[in-house]
């Protein structure tokens, strides 16, 4: 059994295509659990030990997926417990464990980051980041659970509801509306393609000699400054690239009225300065090309154009 905890995300239904084309047994849990075809369904809050212990129950690999609401006090409650949870989880089912992780824990890196990148946040929430991933390394180093955390750049993905890219750039230029970009549009940022981390966590949960690591999830080199990823996107659409620059005062101001931008305004570091994740060691383990910036864009496009489409259709 392949249990996915937080299955409800965008990696979550990318894991749940890569397990069922696989053909592994899979278990989905989240607080409100949708119907999947292949699938058990649980009901599960993770912030609580006993039912977190039920949800691996029976497992041979968990997959932790959780994404919390945006919220510094919120994390700062739950990340650690449910971590600790988890990794409880897993001892009493000797399920092995997969985390999916962010790069948060790095902070403001100047160059590529890889595998070998110092934990050295540069932010409150990266602060908790580094202390859960620190949990579980700890735990692997003593030998009390086989697991590894898979990590991941900014995410964008066809469909995707929570990445900026989607949000901001694919969405927006769908609607025919003004793009926008977050800070400087013209440094590299690196994006993962939300099947391909989906597809990458299969394989390393099926490769014996990946356990007890850290690894980057397949993401394609040479990422794109802002401005030519807004270009891509408007060229995939067949419109005009027209977008704004987000500056740090109209945030500033901005999340005086939307909570998410307030709590992420801490985050715009990454955003300020060249983003470029490096992903070259899951290349040299395994045979995987990660889709291409070109490819993945004209994908997350064609979703867009198709979704916007319904939702004209539905309105009439």
């Amino acid at each position: 059994m392949h249990t996915i905890l937080g299955a409800n995300g965008a990696i979550g239904a990318e894991l749940y295509r890569a397990l069922r084309e696989a053909g592994q047994r899979i278990r989905l849990v989240s607080r409100t659990p949708l119907a999947a075809a292949g699938a058990q369904v649980m009901a599960a809050d993770l912030s609580d030990w006993t039912q977190t212990i039920n949800a691996v129950a029976g497992s041979e690999v968990a997959y932790l997926l959780v994404g919390l609401k945006y919220d510094l006090k919120t994390w700062r409650e739950l990340w650690p417990r449910i971590v600790r949870n988890a990794i409880e989880a897993c001892k009493r089912a000797n399920a092995k464990l997969v985390f999916f992780d962010n790069v948060y824990a790095y902070g403001r890196v100047g160059g590529p980051m890889t595998e070998r990148t110092p934990f050295n946040p540069s932010s409150r929430k990266g602060e908790i980041r580094a202390q859960i991933a620190t949990t579980l390394l700890n735990e692997i180093a003593r030998g009390n659970l086989t697991a590894l955390i898979a990590r991941s750049a900014d995410f964008y993905g066809p469909g995707v509801r929570t990445s900026v890219a989607n949000i901001l750039v694919l969405d927006k230029l769908a609607a025919k509306k003004s793009a926008a970009w977050l800070v400087n549009d013209l440094v590299r940022h690196s994006w993962t393609f939300t099947p391909d981390a989906g597809r990458s966590l299969v394989l390393l949960a099926a490769t014996e000699s990946a356990w007890k690591q850290t690894w980057h999830v397949p993401t394609a080199p040479s990422p794109p400054t802002g401005r030519e990823f807004i270009a891509a996107a408007a060229k995939a659409l067949s419109v005009e690239p027209k977008y704004r620059v987000l500056g740090r005062p109209l945030l500033r101001i901005a999340g005086l009225f939307d909570s998410d931008i307030r709590e992420s305004y801490e985050m715009l570091y990454q955003y300020d300065s060249e983003y470029v994740f490096e992903a070259s060691k899951f290349a040299a383990a395994f045979s995987f090309a990660p889709t291409r910036y070109e490819e993945g864009i004209a994908q997350c496009a064609h979703h867009a154009k198709r979704d916007r489409t319904g939702e004209r259709a539905a309105s009439r």
